[in-house]
């Protein structure tokens, strides 16, 4: 399937082979698993900080200490929280059409097999992020 780039040329799409499929949802499902693992950990530490609010020192410098240490915990756990939308998103765009995931949601053509080894996740080939990304700057 050819499809007109922003840029003028045609790019090609090809659906990738069952066996890539499978690769692909395995990938996905082992990051999940391990942000999700990284979540519960945030949660216990969170847990954990909670219970010792008891056995705070008054003491200024601790008490700005300890709020530093759950600020880190937050921003931590809400990057792997939007990875982890990212990679629920790829998961589903692969179980409901299997066909055309792979396939650049900004171009039509193919995203690549490497740039989606590295990030299972990706719906944009490489020019198109880029554009995205430099158009931002």
């Amino acid at each position: 399937m050819a499809t007109p780039t922003p840029g003028g040329g045609e790019k090609t799409f090809k659906p990738m082979p069952k066996k890539q499929i499978a690769y692909f949802e395995k990938r996905l499902m082992e990051e999940r698993r391990r942000v999700l693992k990284d979540l519960g950990h945030y949660d216990e530490l969170q847990s954990s900080s909670a219970q010792d609010a008891g056995a705070y020192s008054f003491h200024m410098a601790d008490q700005g200490t300890d709020a530093m240490e759950r600020e880190k915990a937050f921003l931590f756990a809400s990057k792997e929280g939007r990875f982890l939308w990212h990679v629920d998103q790829a998961l589903r765009r692969l179980y409901r059409t299997p066909e055309v995931f792979g396939q650049c949601h900004n171009c039509g053509g193919d995203v690549g097999f490497d740039r989606l080894d590295a990030l299972p996740h990706a719906r944009y080939c490489i020019a198109c992020k880029q554009r995205e990304e430099d158009g931002k700057k």
